[in-house]
């Protein structure tokens, strides 16, 4: 059984890519390359593959803001921090668009078709170029803990909210347990958070450069479209894994679904209470 109209727009927009002159070299950057080809997701082998890797992660990270939040702190000139701040955000943002790309040249080279893209077969390894950009996804959210500690380092105590520390925290357990499960599906909801992110990151960098552009609240907006996508590619997944043969990573499915409604509901309260009196915008993705 298959969901009407999905399956050939994936083919047809995988077939005209695929036959652009410049698919191929991307191929070759994004794909072939043996570091990328070959890549192989093992628990406690790979580089931060560890169950206790993630956990002294996590809490370590949220340990550390809890201390600095609450402890005195050096002070950095405001030039400084802005220097940083702008350093850190073209970082993320040519990061977030490289891995948007790789995966995407990754479906259209890898995946045959949509049903595969969602429901990924039973015992699938997490093995090849999608899991290498899941893997540098994973890693991409532990750099991202760099954004609390410039909220703290700037004072803005403000936007250190419980949605903030949460969502950061939250979601490298969320692609960590991805991974090894190698969870279908996850590429897709890789490819439209790193696309938000790519917006996210250049409106931090025009504020760290002394502009204000008006799309603050596109941000958010984003980031709330994103969720939704997100839940409806996780309700596909359910769909083909009742009425085929199975997915790949179903139990993490549970726990991914859980943590994107949560998001839903806080980002959604967010949204609420700030633009309706119009109030700034908080970094929290």
């Amino acid at each position: 059984m298959e969901l009407p109209f999905l399956p050939t727009i994936f083919s047809t927009v995988k077939g005209f890519v695929v036959k652009q002159v410049f698919f191929s070299t991307l191929e070759d950057w994004l794909v072939n390359r043996p570091n990328i080809l070959q890549f192989s997701w093992k628990n406690g082998q790979t580089p931060a593959s560890s169950h206790r890797f993630v956990t002294l992660t996590v809490l370590s990270y949220i340990s550390f803001t809890f201390i600095l939040s609450h402890v005195s702190r050096p002070s950095l000139s405001r030039p400084l921090l802005k220097s940083i701040a702008a350093l850190h955000n073209i970082f993320l943002l040519t990061l977030s668009f490289i891995m948007a790309l790789g995966c995407l040249v990754s479906i259209f080279s890898q995946v045959p078709d949509f049903n595969i893209l969602v429901c990924f077969p039973r015992g699938t390894s997490p093995s090849g170029p999608l899991f290498f950009w899941a893997y540098i996804f994973y890693l991409s959210k532990i750099v991202e803990f760099m954004d609390t500690l410039l909220i703290i380092l700037s004072g803005s105590m403000k936007r250190l909210s419980f949605l903030h520390v949460y969502h950061h925290s939250m979601v490298v357990i969320m692609c960590y347990i991805c991974l090894d499960s190698a969870q279908s599906s996850f590429s897709v909801v890789l490819v439209t958070n790193c696309m938000v992110h790519v917006v996210m990151y250049t409106y931090y960098l025009m504020c760290a450069l002394g502009m204000r552009p008006r799309w603050k609240k596109m941000v958010t907006d984003f980031q709330l479209l994103q969720f939704w996508a997100s839940f409806l590619i996780m309700a596909m997944l359910v769909f083909y894994h009742f009425t085929a043969a199975g997915c790949s990573g179903i139990l993490s499915w549970c726990f991914n679904a859980a943590f994107i409604l949560s998001l839903l509901y806080l980002f959604s309260d967010f949204h609420a209470k700030n633009y309706s009196n119009n109030v700034k915008v908080f970094k929290g993705n």
